[in-house]
Formats: C-alpha cells, structure tokens, sequence
C-alpha cells in the first residue's frame, strides 16, 4: 500500500474556488466514508481548513487512487471535476509525507510559521480514529507530523517569521500598525464560538478591546467563551454571550468585528452593514461629491464649457455622435490629449481629415458659415467644399505626418476623486466560504480584510532565516518517517522467516525424540538448543541486512525477494501484519 494526497490550498487555486470547495463537517465523515468504501483505498483522513482541502489515502494502485480521490473531493465539494481538476495537486509516498509535514509546521500556511495548523491536523485525525478511517499508516503519519510540527515550534524561530491568521488579519485592519494601540478600548464583536473564533476573541482581549460580545447559534457555546474571557488573568476585558438574532443590534454598537462561523451562506450582507454604519461616517465635504461643482459632470468639466470651444465653433464635443471617423478609444487613452482638442485628428491621413472635417462642419462650422451669410453646395447643406480647402487639410496632413500628433493646447481639467471617510467599523471575516459579503468593500466608513485579501498581502511577506532550519527539520524528518516506514514493511516477513525456521527446529527435534526415545531430557535440551543457535546464527545477517536494505529508498522490493527465496506463505505474512497491527492500536494512545 503506499500514500496518496490530493487537494487544493490557497497556492493553488483562488479563493472564490475555495469557498466554493470548502467542506461541511457533514461532508467531510461522508467522504471519509466513501473513500474507504472505493477500492484503491483503504484509509482515509480529510485536513480541511480555511484555505487548504486534502484527502489522503493509503492506496494500492496509484492512478486508480488519484482518480477515485479526485471524483470523491468533486462530488462532496459539489465543485465539477472539470473544473476543480486544474487546482488540484496529487503528492504520492516520500512527497506526500513531506507535503503533510511542511503543513504541519506552517511552511505552507497563508502567514508562514503560523501554529494554528497543528490543532487542526489533531482534529482530522481524530475525526479519523472516530470514523475508525486511519488505520497504522495514517495513524502514525499524522502524529508524527505533529511531533515534527511542535519541533519545530520549540528549536527554531519559525514563531517569529509568522503569527496566527488573526493576528495578521488583526494587523491588516490596523494598516501594519500596532495592534495593541488600534484595539485599545474598542468594542468588539465575535460571531461563532468554534476554534478560529476563540482565537480570535482572545487575541482581542490581550490586545486590550475594552469589551468583547460573543454571537453563536448555540447560546450556551457563546456563554462558556464569555466566560473564559472573563476568568482570564491577563486581561480584563468585559464579555457577554448573545444569540445569533441580536448580531443587527449589536453591530451598530461594534467598532471591530471578527466572522467565522460554519454557515454556508452569508452571515453580514452589505445592506445589513451599510445600516449598521448608517449614520455613523461624516458626509462628503463640500465640493468633493458627484454633485459638486468641480465634480464630472458638473459645470466646469463640461464638453460644452469654455475649453471645449474652438476656433469661434461652439459647443460641438467631437465623436459623440454616429458617424464620427475617430477612434476615441485610442485618442482618449493618450496622456496629455483630448478628443475635445487638435489631438482629435492626430494620426489621420487627408482623407480621413477632410471627412472629419466634413463631419464636424455639420454641427458648427456650416452653422457659422451660413450666420455669416455665407453658402454651401447644393444638396450638401452644411458641408465643407474640399476644393475651397484643398491647401488647408494638406497643410494639416503634414503636420500630421510630420510630428505624429498636433499637443491641444488646453491641458485636461483635472478630476477630483472623493475622500473616503476613516473607517468607523472594521471587519474580519475568517470564514471559508465567507462569512460578509465582498460587496462590503466598497462601502463607505468600512474596512474589510477577508481571506482573499489576506492572500494577497501575504504573498509578498518575507520570510525569516529561521525558514531553512525548518526546512532541514523536514527533511531529516521525512528521511526518518520513509526508513522506518520501510523497515516495518519487511518487519512481517522476517517475523515469518523466524517462525517458519521456529516451526523447522520443532520438527526435527520431535523426529530426534522418535528415532532416540530413550533421550534423557539433559542431553535432549542441550540438543536444542544447540540446534536453536545454528538457526539464529544463519538468519541474523540476512535478516539485520535486509531490514537496512528496506529502510532504504527503493528498498520495497527486498520483502518480496525474502519471500520467493524462502517460500513463505504470503498468508502467514498477512497473519502477521494484522496480528502487529492490532497490538499498536491498543497501543497507541490519543491523538
């Protein structure tokens, strides 16, 4: 049997797949379920997350098992194979241990070094042990990977390359700065009571919140993290419990509110958080709203003001109407230019330029010619006589040719962009999929951070020196796990090489006592245990040989030669194996 990972994390694939992808507790026994119930595998452990979604499995054939864990991750993700396939990643044997490890101590968390990951690696496995779905390979993979895990924790420094994820949301909230100075004496608000929510309110309460609300569908759950966080020594932070109904009111009463909860749907809509600040932000200052006057739109910036007029031809905004011969998308894009000035007709050859010049004469300078008593052609009222204009638009031509394009001498009216008033609420949704509505972001007086922007602000994070130390843990780690993995693979079979050689002795002394029945027992003893040593002395080497072989990569197929040399029965190995596994379970203690 060897070992299969196959998931998706927040190096692979965005958040919005995330959130579509991520696991129910209902969902996660069910695919534990039914991958141990599918044919490849024969144990299984899910490690959800909010930002990770894994499935490992001890399989016996490896492409079988990559698409039959796939399928299963698809079908209770209720994301479709086809798309869910080009985020997935599939670790198998040495790099599947390495992957899981690395996890464990943080390397490929979200903020690097983080320790939460080490809680929620002991609760898959034991939702595992619970579901009786690991058996020794996982078992032993996951507590050594938290034995790695703590390790690092306790030699190294990887502590100070990260924080926890509320902590770094806590300080993206605060914009990078002190987190005990932004918190100080603000209300806070914590919807859900599980693991990452009391984290958070404690993390709150240290940095000195003057009082914390605690909203959860199960009150009593609510109450007993109140209670924690009034009993704590460290702080002194005033905290009640309320029900998930009162979560309006007591928002419009927040200055800092922390989401995780397990709801599949929204649990902060923006309307609701647009009436909880309602009210609360200042009004846009004078002048700088849509409607002031230096808004767009307004009286200064507009196509028919001043600086749109030009040689005595007033109020014609060029191209905004069918027919026009620019490309304004191309004119427009142009720093220092504007459709309303000469730029409009830069780059255009002459006989491009006389149909704009034609167009244009529709609307202005036809006008102008007919108020100063002037006249155009027959049947073309309105429009420029080329021919009177012939040396005109060649002149402009080799401007054109000549410079590239024609500087408008009225530079573009600047456009003021509204203030944003300073947050009067702050939001930290931890939730996966999420809890507030992305929408948020674009209120006014509100700050939101949110998974997916936690990526993103951690994705160009440094890391510590203390990262390499902790990458050779892992690695002297993996090398361990992979030789001892392979040692107790060939454990059965020597096993049943010394008891069929057991069986051997027994057979011949019972023939010596035949043909010698008058044997004392002195001299019969003696001959056993003469023959005894002949045996072990034989079979030490090979066997004390073979286990180093095996612990070496590649060294599985030395089990299999043991067997063919010595025509073990492959059932008494079986017998073995099972006979080892039952004594390490009744062995092993929690998790």
């Amino acid at each position: 049997m060897s070992l299969l990972v196959v998931g998706l994390s927040h190096r692979s694939a965005p958040v919005s797949v995330l959130e579509r992808a991520a696991l129910t507790a209902d969902a996660q026994v069910k695919l534990l379920q039914d991958t141990v119930a599918a044919e490849p595998a024969t144990e299984a452990a899910v490690l959800a997350t909010c930002n990770r979604i894994e499935l490992y499995a001890d399989v016996d054939k490896f492409h079988a098992g990559v698409a039959e864990l796939s399928t299963l991750l698809a079908q209770h993700s209720g994301v479709g194979l086809e798309e869910l396939t080009p985020y997935l990643y599939v670790h198998y044997e040495d790099r599947a241990v390495h992957h899981l490890f690395s996890v464990a101590c943080g390397l490929d968390s979200m903020v690097v070094g983080e320790g939460q990951i080490l809680g929620q690696i002991k609760d898959s496995l034991a939702r595992a042990q619970d579901l009786q779905s690991a058996g020794r390979l996982l078992n032993d993979l996951f507590q050594q990977a938290l034995r790695v895990g703590k390790r690092a924790h306790s030699e190294t420094g990887i502590d100070r390359a990260g924080q926890s994820l509320v902590t770094f949301g806590l300080e993206q909230l605060a914009r990078g700065g002190d987190v005990q100075q932004w918190a100080r004496g603000k209300k806070a608000l914590v919807i859900g009571a599980g693991s990452m929510s009391s984290l958070a309110a404690a993390t709150l309460a240290r940095a000195g919140v003057a009082e914390i609300v605690v909203a959860n569908r199960t009150l009593d759950r609510a109450e007993r993290l109140a209670q924690i966080l009034m009993d704590g020594d460290d702080t002194d932070v005033a905290a009640r419990a309320v029900p998930m109904e009162s979560v309006p009111a007591e928002l419009t009463r927040a200055d800092v509110t922390v989401s995780c909860t397990g709801a599949t749907g929204l649990v902060l809509t923006a309307e609701s958080v647009a009436e909880a600040v309602e009210g609360r932000t200042p009004a846009p200052a004078a002048g700088s709203g849509e409607d002031g006057p230096g808004a767009p739109g307004g009286e200064s910036g507009s196509a028919t003001g001043s600086g749109a007029q030009r040689g005595g031809a007033s109020g014609t905004s060029l191209g905004s109407e069918d027919g026009c011969p620019l490309d304004l998308s191309a004119v427009q894009g142009t720093a220092g230019f504007s459709v309303l000035g000469e730029a409009a007709v830069a780059g255009m050859a002459a006989a491009e330029l006389e149909q704009h010049a034609a167009w244009v004469d529709k609307g202005t300078v036809g006008g102008a010619r007919r108020a100063a008593g002037g006249s155009a052609r027959p049947g073309t009222a309105g429009t420029l006589d080329p021919a009177a204009d012939t040396d005109a638009i060649a002149a402009l031509a080799a401007t054109v040719a000549t410079v590239g394009r024609i500087p408008e001498r009225r530079r573009p009216e600047p456009v003021e962009e509204p203030q944003r008033p300073e947050p009067v609420l702050f939001l930290l949704d931890l939730a996966m999929p999420r809890d507030i509505d992305a929408a948020v972001h674009r209120l006014a007086g509100v700050r939101l951070v949110d998974i997916e922007s936690l990526a993103e602000a951690s994705a160009g994070a440094p890391m510590a020196a203390d990262v390499d130390q902790v990458r050779r843990i892992v690695s002297d780690e993996v090398a361990a796990f992979g030789a001892a993995l392979r040692a107790a693979h060939i454990t059965p079979t020597v096993v049943a090489l010394r008891t069929m050689a057991a069986d051997v002795v027994a057979g011949e002394i019972a023939r010596l006592d035949g043909r010698l029945p008058g044997l004392d027992d002195k001299h019969r003893a003696e001959i056993t245990q003469t023959v005894r040593r002949v045996v072990d002395k034989l079979l030490h080497a090979p066997t004390v040989r073979v286990k180093q072989l095996a612990a070496e990569p590649g060294g599985a197929g030395y089990a299999d030669a043991l067997r063919t040399l010595f025509d073990l029965d492959p059932e008494t190995v079986a017998a073995v194996s099972r006979a080892e596994d039952s004594t390490t379970e009744k062995d092993r203690g929690p998790a």
